[in-house]
């Protein structure tokens, strides 16, 4: 979630005027949705996967407590917090609520100044969570995501094109005599030219299926799902020239007097493995280091 944009808050109840009141009270702070039964509340967390659910307990049909439990039987909408709102008071009733799923339970009729308490204290949660989910996927020296996010995408992304039958383009990249680089000009210096690159990466794998990542050390990879070979390719000479134009001086280079990448690249091939396509990936950027550096390979079918 973009750190400017508002959360969002469904209120479901069966009551107009509850929904009204709740919806003037959140409208201030927060985007509020709107359901008047069980059904609209799932139909529209799946829809719009809101952050926080207020979730009214007795409605005909599906009551509250069905409603939770189908949300947190579907992935998608499983780790939604929701807020019992109900008029059932008593300490079994909110047991019961807490017991079953709910992240709090606020009695009918409900205080305002309690419910925003509520539920800017379960929303500042979601946003500490969200954080830390967002820190896990992330090499903190690049800004690109990091090994792990990679390794979960990368998995994700093959299931798919192998079912759709769709290309999935994979490039490896490394720095080039990057050892030679710190020790001609210092580790601070090397920190440096790994941003420069990752800003090269960024600033080219725009769509927002594809990922730029640190693999590891001074290699990054990159993953372009529904991209054929050529593209692809394309992508990393636009990323190769948009380095060579930052003309990063590198006296110790066997390749050139300033900083540069060889890279490797595939597009998946039929009844390839994930396995497989990554060696190809990464016999094609031994080609390049062997050819000379400073250039992409890309496998040829």
């Amino acid at each position: 979630m973009n750190p400017v944009e508002m959360q969002k808050v469904l209120i479901a109840d069966d009551d107009p005027v509850n929904r009204q009141v709740l919806a003037e009270l959140l409208k201030p702070e927060y985007t509020v949705l709107l359901a008047k039964n069980g059904e609209q509340a799932l139909e529209r967390a799946a829809r719009h996967t809101p952050d926080l659910i207020l979730l009214d307990v007795m409605m005909p049909d599906l009551d509250g407590f069905e409603v939770l439990r189908r949300l947190r039987a579907d992935p998608a909408t499983a780790a939604i917090a929701v807020i019992f709102i109900s008029g059932l008071d008593r300490p079994e009733d909110e047991a019961n609520g807490l017991k079953v799923g709910a992240a709090d339970y606020i009695a009918k009729p409900f205080n305002a100044t309690v419910v925003m308490a509520r539920v800017a204290l379960h929303l500042q949660v979601v946003r500490q969570q969200r954080l830390l989910e967002h820190l896990a996927h992330v090499d903190a020296l690049t800004g690109l995501a990091n090994r792990r996010r990679f390794d979960e995408l990368y998995e994700a992304e093959w299931q798919r094109a192998r079912r759709a039958g769709s290309p999935l383009s994979l490039a490896l990249v490394d720095v080039d005599c990057f050892k030679q680089y710190n020790d001609h000009y210092g580790h601070p210096a090397g920190d440096r030219a790994l941003r420069a690159v990752a800003r090269m990466a960024s600033s080219c794998v725009r769509r927002p299926a594809d990922l730029a990542a640190r693999y590891g050390g001074e290699e990054l990879v990159l993953l372009m799902p529904d991209t054929e070979a050529a593209p692809a390719e394309h992508v990393v000479q636009c990323m190769r020239a948009s380095l060579a134009a930052q003309a990063i001086a590198h006296a110790a280079s066997a390749a050139a007097p300033v900083l540069t990448f060889s890279a490797g690249g595939a597009t998946l091939a039929e009844g390839e493995t994930a396995a497989e396509l990554f060696a190809a990936a990464d016999a094609q950027l031994y080609r390049a280091k062997h050819a000379g550096r400073n250039r992409v390979e890309w496998r040829q079918r």
